[in-house]
């Protein structure tokens, strides 16, 4: 008896496909955002490490538990609808 084949995979993945001296670029489903450090300055401080350590949550949530930061998807892929206030 032979097995079937394994149908598609529907899970979605994020990793980080980069750290520069001026941001993270975040791959999510075959789609890259940049995180630049003017606008998200938890990541300038951080370690490799600590940025490499990235979990994808429920398919809309990434975070980082190293450094405390959590992003919705849905922030990135519409910026325009979430303006971006950093308060130190």
């Amino acid at each position: 008896m032979k097995s079937l084949k394994l149908g598609k995979n529907i899970s979605q993945k994020a990793s980080v496909s980069g750290i520069t001296r001026f941001g993270v670029w975040i791959l999510v489903n075959d789609f890259e955002y940049y995180l630049n450090y003017t606008d998200y300055p938890w990541f300038k401080k951080a370690t490799v490490d600590q940025i490499l350590n990235l979990k994808f949550k429920h398919n809309h949530h990434l975070l980082w538990p190293d450094i405390d930061v959590e992003i919705e998807l849905e922030s990135l892929m519409h910026k325009e609808k979430y303006p971006l206030v950093y308060l130190p």
